[in-house]
């Protein structure tokens, strides 16, 4: 009996090959930021909407991409209720605030639900980078959706991120899923720009912080992975009740204490890039 051993056919050798994806930069767009949490709940999308106002008010041209298929927050934290126009070839984005802004959420009911498989959301995000017709932006601010799914695949293998920030709760549970993220980032060759301790604390009657989701776990990941320390952004009821309102809190009131954390942010994202 020979020992020599079966070798791989050509065409099974092109099966088992790992795939090479070419990344495409979003056109109309000088650098695209994501913001992503591997965990859902813990502010992503107020960070996303607050930064790229923030951006906007440091002397940048800002788009907002929602690219959260199945939780979509644009529509309702901007107060847009309508739908994009075409021009036949792709669609404009909608412009509120001086953002423009594209939403799965502009083009169906708020109370439909995405019930979409993996397929048909790749195709929504191809559609939203390559087929809008974003107009000389500097930053394009990515709303991802939570974990490290169809979509996250999609966005750091086919579209040129020039980086991500990772939001959290210092919450262990939240912080495990932090961990997934931060290393499906780096396997994927996706810079991580740094990590944000958000909802780190609030401030009672009496003066004194009350750090009620945990103290320093954000931080201490990001020692830990050789990650930027972005800064804290403490609870407060105000954020929510402007976005709720469909202006966020950098827009309805830049001179408010939360809204300067997000300002000091912008001015660091600028300098790095402008």
């Amino acid at each position: 009996m020979s020992d020599k051993k079966p070798e791989l056919s050509d065409a099974m050798k092109k099966k088992v090959e790992p795939r090479v994806f070419t990344k495409n930069p979003i056109l109309g767009t000088k650098f695209t930021i994501a913001i992503s949490s591997a965990k859902g709940g813990v502010g992503k999308s107020t960070f996303a909407t607050n930064l790229a106002l923030a951006l906007k008010k440091v002397g940048c041209k800002v788009g907002l991409l929602d690219a959260d298929i199945y939780g979509p927050s644009i529509p309702k934290m901007f107060d847009i209720n309508e739908k994009p126009k075409s021009d036949g070839q792709k669609l404009d984005p909608i412009t509120k605030y001086d953002i423009q802004c594209m939403s799965i959420g502009f083009l169906a009911d708020q109370q439909t639900p995405m019930i979409w498989r993996g397929p048909m959301v790749t195709s929504a995000i191809k559609t939203f980078t390559q087929k809008v017709n974003w107009k000389d932006l500097d930053f394009i601010i990515v709303d991802m959706p939570p974990g490290t799914g169809d979509t996250q695949l999609t966005f750091s293998q086919e579209i040129k991120m020039d980086g991500a920030i990772i939001v959290s709760t210092p919450q262990e549970v939240a912080l495990l899923d932090v961990k997934r993220g931060i290393k499906m980032f780096d396997k994927l060759g996706v810079k991580i720009l740094g990590l944000v301790d958000n909802m780190s604390f609030f401030v009672g009657d009496d003066g004194k912080k009350y750090k009620i989701f945990g103290e320093g776990g954000v931080k201490t990941t990001a020692e830990e992975f050789q990650k930027d320390f972005l800064g804290e952004i403490p609870i407060n009821p105000e954020v929510g009740n402007f976005g709720d309102q469909g202006k966020p809190i950098v827009e309805s009131n830049p001179d408010h204490e939360i809204s300067k954390i997000y300002l000091e942010f912008a001015e660091k994202i600028k300098s790095t890039y402008l």
